[in-house]
């Protein structure tokens, strides 16, 4: 059965309770490892003596700390590199088939289930497309998916899944409108328990987070987030949503909610204001496809390889561009942050048409009194979502916190 989490605050995600973990001198040794892998990871591989000086750990229990790490199979050696004197550094990495978790996405339109390795690269993807989601449809998804993903691991690499990570969005009975949803069936998801339905279909821990979240978190980990300390994450999916990262670290807020920035008020067609969620999705493209008798199916069926829509996908991204623009000057005038990340559900070269837009639409706007940030394109892609919710796991058990605090090197 599912173990029951300590606490349940929205956004943050589900943490679990672990037996196995013991006293506090092995808590501390735990923190020490995670610490370890956690600078491995961000960096890709790093020798024993660079370790020591970024913790400021001794370099005796450094050895110690990653020899134990190797013998569990969760760093392996890297080439030796010879310096001027002494003997040559080894450096470690983390070890892909050491860790495996899996990653469910909700949308509005589609769900994604992944089984991610311990870097962070997708080993499988299953998809399935929907008018809107259930939550009968989405536990059967599980179901038959998670078969579906581990049926070619061998029993030890079965026992190396060591989650359920969910990203979903914050009260799926909204927005019915847009969706074309019917009111009373999606309002089954008001009092919906993803922990008590996962049980009897995995024993696995399950964690849950904002799908916006998520996929910042994904970006923070795995894509360019790594090179600034603040920044804003937009991801233009079947609505808007976004992250904030402040201090290397994704803070979700009070309720989880923080970044959240699909209610932000910009003109409306009539020149009132109207949220950005109306006025930037792909729910958009689609509604402009569907009036204009073209099928809107590819954008859900092939997020990463959208059809060639002429005209109606540039008039789109013209429109997406313009009002993520005004929104970036409200962020910027309230946040200090170095750089807006974009990113969303559709292809690389879709992705970098919205960010040119982005930034000549940004140049044309009032700026004066905030420092411009940045603005760049996001790496992780359409998949961020079920990337963060894959990660999830992992990092409850086996990495530190963003911002942890470790001593520079020398």
């Amino acid at each position: 059965m599912i173990r029951q989490p300590e606490d349940r605050q929205p956004g943050t995600g589900t943490r679990i309770i672990d037996p196995s973990r013991g006293s506090n001198q092995t808590r501390l040794r735990a923190y020490n490892e995670r610490l370890v892998m956690s600078l491995v990871r961000r960096h890709g591989s790093l020798a024993k003596a660079d370790i020591a000086r970024r913790t400021g750990l001794s370099p005796q229990t450094v050895s110690v700390i990653m020899r134990a790490l190797e013998r569990d199979s969760l760093l392996v050696r890297g080439e030796p590199v010879r310096g001027r004197v002494g003997q040559p550094s080894i450096p470690m990495a983390l070890n892909p088939d050491a860790i495996y978790s899996i990653g469910l996405k909700i949308g509005r339109r589609s769900a994604d289930l992944v089984l991610m390795d311990f870097v962070g690269v997708v080993r499988k993807l299953i998809r399935v497309t929907f008018a809107y989601p259930l939550p009968d449809r989405i536990v059967d998804f599980v179901a038959t998916g998670l078969h579906t993903l581990t049926e070619e691991l061998d029993s030890a690499q079965r026992k190396r899944v060591v989650g359920l990570g969910i990203a979903a969005p914050f009260e799926l009975w909204n927005w019915l409108e847009q969706v074309g949803a019917p009111p009373d069936e999606m309002d089954s998801w008001r009092d919906f328990d993803f922990a008590t339905a996962m049980v009897g279909i995995t024993d696995l821990p399950v964690f849950i987070q904002n799908d916006a979240t998520a996929a910042c978190g994904a970006e923070l980990v795995f894509g360019r987030g790594r090179d600034f300390a603040d920044f804003a994450y937009i991801f233009v999916g079947s609505f808007i949503g976004g992250g904030l990262v402040l201090n290397h670290a994704v803070f979700a807020g009070r309720t989880g909610n923080a970044g959240a920035f699909g209610p932000i008020m910009v003109p409306g067609a009539d020149g009132r204001p109207e949220q950005l969620l109306n006025r930037a999705s792909i729910f958009a493209l689609e509604n402009k496809l569907k009036k204009a008798g073209v099928d809107p199916s590819p954008l859900w069926l092939r997020p990463d390889d959208w059809p060639d829509y002429g005209d109606l996908l540039i008039e789109w991204i013209d429109e997406t561009a313009r009002n993520i623009a005004i929104s970036i000057v409200s962020i910027t005038a309230v946040i200090d942050i170095e750089a807006v990340l974009i990113d969303g559900g559709f292809p690389d070269s879709v992705r970098h048409q919205m960010l040119q837009a982005i930034k000549k639409e940004f140049a044309a706007l009032d700026r004066q009194g905030i420092r411009e940030p940045q603005i760049v394109e996001a790496t992780v892609g359409h998949e961020a979502r079920v990337i963060g919710g894959a990660t999830l796991p992992i990092f409850d058990r086996y990495m530190v916190d963003q911002n942890v605090l470790v001593k520079a090197p020398e």
